[in-house]
């Protein structure tokens, strides 16, 4: 029975990370220059997300915890088939 047992908890366990794995997607190694966004703040101001191309000139209001502009572009370009085709538009 304690054998049995295990065999079925091996299976669940194994069955429950292939559905982790699936729903998870696709994952990167994390090396220099996978970065998702660059924040430059010298000499000019200005961060820009590299997935969908999308940049903003105000830093202060992204360092201050406002990604929705990314969020939302991000999501509406992945929806929509387009991520990383196509340049968003600016916003300031």
């Amino acid at each position: 029975m304690k054998v049995l047992r295990s065999r079925l908890f091996d299976r669940k366990m194994k069955e429950q990370q292939a559905r982790l794995e699936e729903i998870g997607g696709e994952k990167r190694e994390i090396a220099f220059g996978s970065q998702i966004r660059s924040y430059v703040l010298q000499p000019y101001q200005m961060i820009k997300d590299h997935r969908t191309k999308m940049e903003v000139g105000d830093v202060n209001r992204v360092l201050g915890g406002d990604l929705d502009g990314f969020i939302k572009t991000y999501l509406m370009q992945k929806s929509s088939g387009t991520l990383g085709a196509a340049a968003a538009p600016e916003e300031d």
